[in-house]
This record gives structure tokens, sequence and C-alpha cells, in this order.
């Protein structure tokens, strides 16, 4: 099997060598990837956004495979212009991609299916924001109802900085979705889904404050880890039989099926886990975290997913153990980042052992040296037996990369290690 992946982060860095394991897949290209991706893998150039483009370029490559990482694409249309092509795609239609590129969208299906979620108000107008805004908080969430790549997402106690968030949007002509705070920690859980079939991988958990202590601005993540030790076989059970199961069977009822990569993001709260918003692909970091502890062939778990087949393959198998990722990111990030700064000690070794480093943000300059050209530069991920030992896996193999005015948050997965996280007890 020969796959093309779509994207150029670390996303698709790990993508791109969990396939590389898989004994099935005999060839793998990523289109446009990073230097640190083309150190391992066939590069190609394309405009991801493309769906001309990226099915051109899987026809030339006689491409049994085309795996679609970023949203953009997927809301576009990409995947569809693939398999029109005659070529399966893992990635949602542009029909069923509106699970996360309109949150108005997201919600009526969650409502539909009686889906636990926060409430929320769609504000599209600034006239309406002040008196919309005192309907809510004392916490206030203000999201873009549009894509924003994980930084159009304001939650605070102080009612100015929710109205100067919802203000600028408006400013700017994006719609402003009021929600409800939910209490509770949250959960990353991606599901393979195939219509009504689902399939849950590994949960895993965000980090997406740029400061340690959930400090700062959100960003597009600063950090995963995975497994759960705070997180119950039976909570998760639920989360799939009472979420994603239902939103599934929803989305078939409406005649946009999913296929794909399903990702629910959800806070545990004191009654029960409630829906904080659906992702239509992987999520990043939290990707590179998950598929570092998968024993099973990627290649094929994606292929049955995007032929319709994913009844007919064996469940995921996983190794033991933890996995924790840490992002370095760019001077500034997650405002304007710098970029163009030489990068040393971050080879990647393609073997994914104790230690790895994928690429987010880099380039290969004319004199052969990696620079940055991201705000996230490196995911590094740490393997070990539990969550102590990954953390410290990840932090060494970090402490010999060295990036001007480089930042990253010292406390991913500490407070799952210490067991400072856990479950509010439910409410009778």
């Amino acid at each position: 099997m020969r796959v093309l992946v779509i994207g150029s982060g670390a996303r698709e860095h790990a993508l791109a060598l969990a396939l590389r394991r898989d004994p099935a897949v005999t060839a793998v290209a990523v289109a446009p990837g990073n230097a640190g991706i083309a150190q391992h893998v066939d590069v190609r150039s394309v405009d991801p956004s493309s769906g001309e483009e990226v099915a051109a370029l899987a026809r030339e490559l006689n491409a049994d495979l085309v795996v679609i990482g970023p949203e953009v694409p997927l809301v576009l249309g990409v995947a569809d212009a693939v398999r029109a092509a005659g070529i399966p795609a893992f990635g949602p239609s542009a029909a069923a991609a509106r699970i996360e590129g309109s949150k108005a969208f997201a919600k009526d299906v969650m409502n539909a299916a009686g889906v636990r979620t926060a409430h929320s108000e769609i504000v599209d107008h600034p006239g309406e924001l002040d008196a919309a805004l005192d309907r809510f908080g004392p916490t206030w969430v203000v999201k873009d109802d549009g894509l924003a790549a994980g930084k159009g997402v304001v939650v605070t106690a102080d009612r100015s900085v929710a109205r100067e968030h919802g203000a600028e949007l408006l400013e700017n002509g994006h719609p402003v979705l009021l929600e409800s705070f939910l209490d509770g920690p949250e959960v990353s859980l991606f599901c393979l889904v195939d219509g009504e079939n689902v399939v849950p991988l590994l949960p895993a958990q965000d980090h997406k404050r740029v400061g340690d202590g959930d400090t700062g601005p959100n960003t597009g993540g600063m950090g995963a880890y995975t497994p759960l030790p705070w997180l119950s076989d039976e909570t998760l059970q639920a989360i799939v039989d009472d979420v994603v199961k239902p939103v599934a069977a929803e989305m078939v009822r409406r005649g946009v099926p999913f296929s794909g990569l399903l990702y629910a993001g959800l806070a545990v709260g004191s009654a029960g886990p409630a829906v904080i918003e659906f992702n239509c692909r992987f999520g990043d970091p939290e990707t590179q975290a998950v598929l570092t502890m998968l024993d099973s062939p990627l290649g094929e778990l994606l292929f049955a997913t995007a032929t319709g087949t994913l009844g007919e393959v064996e469940a995921p198998r996983w190794k033991d153990g933890a996995a924790v990722t840490v992002v370095l990111a760019a001077e500034n990030y997650p405002g304007r980042p710098r970029s163009g700064d030489v990068i040393t000690g971050a080879e990647s070794s393609g073997t994914g052992t104790t230690s790895e480093v994928l690429h987010a943000g880099t380039a290969l300059r004319e004199d052969g040296s990696i620079v940055s050209a991201g705000g996230r530069v490196l995911s590094i991920v740490g393997q070990g037996a539990d969550l102590s030992e990954a953390r410290k896996n990840a932090y060494d193999r970090l402490a010999a990369i060295k990036l001007p005015g480089g930042h990253f948050r010292t406390d991913i997965a500490l407070a799952a290690v210490e067991g400072r996280i856990t479950v509010p007890t439910p409410v009778v």
C-alpha cells in the first residue's frame, strides 16, 4: 500500500513514522511536509487546500490511500476531490467536516443526538453582545464560530476580557459563540468512525494554555500525554456509548455520514462527560503521543476506515506504558512567531524508542541548516513504563535542543503524575 499524507506539522510527522512501521505500507509521501519529515520519507510540494492539486499528486504517486491531516483542507472538500478521483481518502467529506467547521452545526447535531454539551448562544451583531454576555458568566467562554486553529477561544472570569475578544471577532466579521463553562478535567478522545462504526483510540489530555500552571492565552496545544490514569474504563466507555456513537448515528441520519477521525474534546465534570467541541481530524499535539503507543498497523486501520470496512479489522492494540509530548514553540508564540532561527540538536531518529523529535514549523535553509518556520516548531515525545518516566525522557531529549527565543511548558503531565487530577464526584 502506497500512502500520501497531506499536511506539514508534527501530527503529519507522527502519521508518517507510524505508517512506516506498518509492514503492508510500501511507500509514504508527505505533502507539503517539512524539514524533519524530509529526513524519513518522500516530501512533495502541493497546496494542501486544493482538491485538484492533491488528487493530481495522488494519481502521480499511484497512491492507494490519501490521509488528510489538517482541518482546513477537509472543510474545503479535499477528501471529496480525492474520492472523486477514485482514490480512498481518510477524512470526512466537506459536509461532514462541518462538525468542526461550524460550531453552530455541531451544537445542532449534539442537541438532536441528545449529547450533553455547554449551553450556547450565537451573537452576530455587536449591538447584541453586552446583553448576551449578561446571560453567561461568571466564567465566560467566548469562541470564534469558525476555524481558529485552537486560538479563537477565550476562557476568563473577567467580563471586560470576554467582551474585548467578542468585539474583536465581530469587528473581523466572525460570529461569536458564547458558551456556559464546563467543570472538570478535559479529555481528548480520538475515534475512528466509518458511518455508525466507532473504534476509540487511547484517550489523551492536551495542555492548551501557553504557560505553566495553565496560565496565559490559548494556543494550538503546548503538550499532551496518554493514557489518563485518572479516567476510569467505565467513564471512557460511557463517552463512546453516550457521546460519539449517538453523534455518528445522527450524522448518518442527516445523510452526511462521517468517515475518518472524529475527535471529541470533553470535560468530565460533576454531571458526567460533556462535549466542549468536536474536531474532524487527528488533534495536534495529542496524535504524537497516541500514535507512539499504537502497536497495530496504522495503515490497515486508516484504509479500513476510508473504505467502509472498519468493522472487519481487529481492534487497535496498545503498548504498555505511557507517552508524553512537549511542544517547543518559537519566540512570541501564540502571537506572531519569530522565524528563521537555526535549530540545533533536533535530529529525528525515526525509530520511536524512548524519545523522538517530530518537526512542525521547520524549513531547510540553502546552507543545509534547519531553521524555525512556524509557531509550534517541534514536538518532543518521550515514552516510558509510566508517565513519570515518559516525562523524563521527553524533557531529557528537549534539553539537547537549542532554539533562540524558544519556549516550552515544564509541567506537561505533571499534575497527572502527582495525582492532582480528579474527576468531580457526581451530583445526584
